[in-house]
């Protein structure tokens, strides 16, 4: 994924993120809480088997829809 692209879809996890702050069910090896932002990573990886920023360009919609739809 290009460099632009990249911080795109890095300001959609954030921003998705944040809506999930505190949402998340807690963990016991997360006492402090768990992140959200991570936990969005995880699910990219855990769905398209590579990062966010390993991502084709031509698979940018696709990745932003999906960010979209994590609900927690």
């Amino acid at each position: 994924m290009n460099e632009e692209n990249s911080k795109l879809v890095w300001k959609v996890i954030q921003k998705h993120g944040d809506y999930l702050k505190d949402k998340l069910m807690p963990h016991p090896l997360h006492p402090k809480g768990r992140n959200p932002y991570a936990h969005i990573c995880q699910l990219i990886k855990n769905n398209f088997q590579e990062s966010y920023k390993d991502i084709s360009d031509e698979k940018l919609n696709k990745l932003v829809s999906f960010i979209k739809n994590i609900k927690n």
